[in-house]
């Protein structure tokens, strides 16, 4: 009796500090509860054999046989229900339905110079560490947690709250680290730390780094959701600058695999206040419903058994090209943009996928391309002699050609350059030494080719025809660029290269024009086609007297 009381007793202590410190998620289809119940019952069995040594024993029998079960449950049970062999079109679906994409105008619309993301999630953590060391009885106490991206209020920033360095850090700070840093991604110079919304104190008491009961994982689980499986901690703020984490609620879809996301958890830092929303109710604030590697795993496989399982030649078998970006569309709806590539092809795309954030909706464009890392290299190539690394790329409307956008940086981790490669043709690039330059590289770029490459690209422009008033030329980067100044626009200055137009060099203070260029409220606007009218009537004069 004596003995039965003893092993009581060790089993209720090894279950509280087993589920205190793992966690583990008691439903089907998740293994670590069964992994806990193997190792618990390898105690058991190991103390009775030793007590006992040969004779029979039925907490020993029971003991082995919970062992056998667990490891049955665990290994075996998943290999029938989650092998692809046998599951492979279940797999194939995960993803949903598929779409073709006709116009990337009507999911990412043309954006204008100051929304371009130049700040990159690397170049963030710099900046806000910087914020920090500014401060140094801040800096001492708390380290920068992970930053997110948000569209707060239409801009974008990186998120990221302060966490706690360590448990003494902790313990003297119990009601939470004292705020959040706030980077815009459009302008290095924007770097802001919270510590006050609404006159109210910024406390995040419930976060990853804080222990026992304010550890923001075991909060969750002990509050309800012990049977639920839950993943993807991102620090947002709501359009009031309130911050929370929001967490992906996930089922396991085909046996113990295929996770796929159902609802989301928003928890508020300070009280802990848990609220659950399904994938249609979620607040519109929250940006990201649907975790990375969800999408990509959920791709992957779409891509892999578009024939089925018995595909060992890989005819059409597609997979994700490396990294993964979020872009934001026309109606400000975040997407996951990756390309796709056949299996074996690491240089050329055979399209890219945009999958909205919260819904899961996916889009596939199939227009042949470059991938990110050789949209990289091209980039990098073209200022190769000053030995700068390009940032990840993020895929951008630029005239309605979907264009890679990327930061130029030096080996300290400072941007220097911005650089645009477009998604079709990683040959046509633009450098310059800020986005404006960038932009009109690229266009110059662009029109090198006579259009000819991606026609009909300028989706909103403008035509006017008047006389020259000024005209100066400027060399920067190598590019010689044309400024004009016209009688009947004198709000605006008109830039552009010999690229654009053989006239140009040659055009002179008083000649007649027509000119195309962007629509822009800017004063400096880029001319799209010029043509001089004083030349074109030379030529036919000089045709007619002949």
């Amino acid at each position: 009796m004596k003995y039965n009381i003893f092993y009581l007793l060790i089993l209720l202590l090894l279950l509280t500090v087993s589920f205190y410190i793992i966690l583990p998620t008691l439903a089907y289809g998740f293994t670590s509860w069964a992994m806990l119940l193997f190792f618990i019952s390898g105690v058991f069995v190991f103390l009775e054999t030793a007590r006992i040594k040969q004779q029979p024993s039925t907490i020993r029998n029971v003991g082995v046989g919970v062992m056998i079960l667990s490891l049955l449950y665990a290994i075996v049970l998943p290999l029938f229900t989650s092998w692809a062999l046998f599951r492979s079109e279940d797999y194939k679906n995960l993803i949903g339905e598929v779409k073709k994409g006709e116009n990337f105008t009507n999911h990412v619309a043309p954006i204008s110079t100051e929304e371009i993301r130049i700040v990159d999630n690397d170049m963030a953590d710099r900046l806000g560490d910087k914020v920090l060391g500014s401060i140094p009885s801040l800096g001492s106490q708390a380290h920068l947690g992970q930053f997110s991206i948000q569209k707060v209020k239409g801009k974008l920033y990186w998120v990221a709250p302060l966490m706690h360095s360590g448990f003494f850090k902790w313990n003297n700070n119990k009601e939470g680290t004292p705020g959040y840093v706030m980077v815009s991604a459009t302008n290095e110079r924007d770097v802001t730390l919270v510590q006050e919304v609404d006159g109210e104190p910024v406390k995040i008491k419930y976060q990853s780094a804080a222990f026992f009961m304010s550890d923001l994982e075991r909060h969750i689980y002990l509050n309800g959701y012990m049977t639920k499986g839950f993943t993807d901690y991102s620090f947002e703020i709501d359009d009031n600058g309130k911050p929370y984490w929001i967490i992906t609620l996930y089922d396991k879809e085909v046996g113990f695999s295929g996770d796929n996301a159902t609802g989301v958890l928003t928890v508020d830092v300070a009280n802990g206040e848990i609220k659950e929303y399904s994938i249609e109710d979620t607040p519109i604030w929250i940006d990201r419903i649907q975790p990375e590697n969800f999408i990509v795993n959920q791709l992957d496989d779409w891509g892999e058994f578009v024939l089925g399982y018995f595909n060992f030649s890989n005819e059409r078998k597609l997979t994700t090209t490396k990294g993964m970006s979020l872009v934001y569309g026309s109606n400000d709806r975040a997407y996951w943009y990756t390309g796709l590539t056949s299996v074996g092809n690491d240089e050329g795309t055979v399209g890219f996928v945009l999958v909205d954030t919260r819904t899961k909706e996916t889009i596939w464009y199939k227009q042949v391309g470059a991938t990110e890392q050789a949209a990289r290299q091209s980039a990098m190539g073209k200022v190769q002699e000053k030995g700068y690394y390009a940032s990840f790329p993020i895929t951008y409307n630029i005239n309605g050609i979907p264009t890679y956008v990327m930061s130029l940086k030096d080996n300290a981790g400072l941007i220097k350059m911005i650089a645009m490669v477009s998604v079709e043709d990683y040959t046509i690039v633009g450098v310059g030494n800020n986005i404006k330059e960038a932009l009109r590289a690229y266009k110059n770029s662009i029109n090198s080719r006579g259009n000819s490459v991606i026609p009909n690209s300028y989706v909103n422009t403008f035509v006017i025809s008047s006389t020259i008033s000024r005209i100066k030329k400027d060399i920067r980067n190598g590019t010689t660029n044309y400024y004009i100044m016209v009688d009947d626009l004198d709000s605006k200055i008109f830039i552009g290269s010999s690229l654009i137009s053989s006239e140009l060099p040659i055009t002179q203070v008083g000649d007649s024009v027509n000119i195309k260029y962007d629509d822009g409220a800017n004063e400096l606007v880029d001319i799209v086609s010029f043509d001089n009218l004083n030349i074109q009537l030379r030529k036919t004069t000089k045709k007619i007297q002949n």
